[in-house]
């Protein structure tokens, strides 16, 4: 399997699409019809990318919800009716909990799905919402293995097959001032790209508690998928999780085409507590032109914090982070002038529009793209080994299990060692 992604957003005028019979909600005629809203994964996440749904379209409600369980759906929706009102029409059998809730909100009569569960479930319910023939909204990163990256470029075919928007969390990318920004590089304002680094340096995410704390007869499925951030079947581990925002930032440098491989370092300095993730790593990818491009992420408390991108090229230097804008150094010196947009509400208003007017957005190949870069530098610090863009795309590995059961048991697999942990 070849992945070659596309560089921007795809879009795909339905007026020229023949004899295609797409759902009648992407008719320009249905202009004032409602869009109707299902929320699978009631968090912090889930609650923002409702709210901002919710703000994007005049028409669109919210009318079913899916989490494990109950009381984080009571909460999700008292913050959302605080923020939208009357757009909240979640009645009491439209508030699904367990596993399998994600399928009842697919399944309820919604025209958009927002998918902002640990990214562990992500391939399934992508694949779900695409072929019951939703139009998605769908939170970073995209899978865990390169098993669910496959699976995501499958699901992403199929729904610019079916005339369906998926648009991705990856929200550095519809920033107005980063993409001003990436503009002015693109257009030749440092030269040629000679190296990029990026960093992520910031306190962990959610701290795994301690097993003392964990409530007698909890199974391990339901304890692991409490915290799962701490679980790399569930979050990927820390540089897929979060640091992979900057990864795509350095894939959209590189113009969306994969590095020739990587080598890697990472650990975990901090105890684990029963978790199995690293709280560090430091990704050295090489590009064609011997262009390199370094990712270091840190997750660790009480320590030197930093989320920037430092751009080198044959004219000049692009720094972003270290300072209120971001700025060009060099021959060509420039800096973003101008407000700054909100770059999550504009995910959803890309996405929203785009259903209106008929006109599908398909962030598919891009954010599989980014996941896989993310996930090829764990599997190389992992292994201690050289990993080549396609070894990592031809990976076997599974780490999201094939079947999960909420009541049942799940070992946590121990931490990878470099030199004795295996690549599959």
């Amino acid at each position: 399997m070849k992945l070659v992604p596309e560089g921007l957003p795809l879009r795909r005028d339905l007026l020229k699409a023949g004899a295609v019979a797409f759902p009648a909600i992407l008719s320009g005629a249905q202009g004032a019809r409602a869009l109707k809203v299902g929320l699978v994964g009631c968090g912090g996440r889930g609650t923002g990318a409702a709210a901002q749904a919710l703000k994007a379209d005049d028409y669109a409600e919210l009318i079913a919800v899916a989490d494990i369980e109950m009381s984080r759906i009571d909460a999700s929706l008292a913050r959302l009716q605080k923020a939208a009102g009357a757009k909240v029409k979640v009645e009491d059998d439209k508030k699904f909990t367990g596993l399998d809730a994600y399928q009842k909100v697919i399944d309820s009569g919604v025209d958009v799905v927002l998918l902002a569960t640990p990214p562990g479930f992500r391939p399934d319910h992508l694949r779900y919402a695409i072929e019951a023939g939703k139009n998605v909204f769908c939170e970073k990163p995209v899978a865990v293995d390169a098993i669910g990256v496959r699976s995501v470029l499958e699901t992403s075919e199929m729904a610019t097959k079916k005339g369906l928007s998926l648009v991705a969390g990856f929200c550095w990318r519809y920033s107005n001032y980063i993409k001003a920004t990436f503009e002015q590089m693109e257009n030749g304002a440092i030269g040629d790209l000679i190296a990029y680094y990026a960093t992520y340096y910031t306190s962990p995410v959610k701290p795994m508690p301690s097993e003392s704390t964990r409530p007698n007869g909890m199974s391990d499925v339901e304890w692991q998928i409490r915290n799962w951030y701490n679980f790399q079947w569930l979050c990927g581990d820390s540089l897929v999780e979060q640091a992979v925002h900057s990864i795509d930032k350095v894939a959209w440098a590189m113009k969306d085409q994969p590095p020739l491989s990587c080598v890697a370092v990472g650990g975990r300095q901090i105890p684990a507590n029963g978790g199995n993730i690293y709280d560090h790593f430091e990704v050295n990818y090489l590009y064609p032109n011997n262009v390199r491009a370094f990712v270091g992420c840190r997750q660790i408390e009480g320590i030197y914090n930093e989320n920037a991108d430092y751009i080198l090229g044959t004219k000049g230097a692009c720094t972003i982070g270290r300072g209120p804008l971001p700025r060009i150094e060099g021959q060509n010196k420039w800096t973003f002038e101008g407000q700054r947009n909100d770059m999550y509400q504009a995910e959803h208003d890309v996405l929203f529009a785009s259903i209106r007017k008929g006109q599908p957005v398909n962030d598919g190949k891009r954010m599989a793209t980014s996941t896989l870069l993310a996930i090829m530098g764990r599997m190389a610090a992992y292994t201690g080994q050289q990993i080549t863009w396609d070894m990592a795309l031809n990976s076997q590995e599974r780490i999201f299990p094939e079947k999960l059961d909420w009541n049942g048991s799940l070992a946590v697999p121990p931490m990878p060692m470099p030199g004795k942990t295996k690549f599959l």
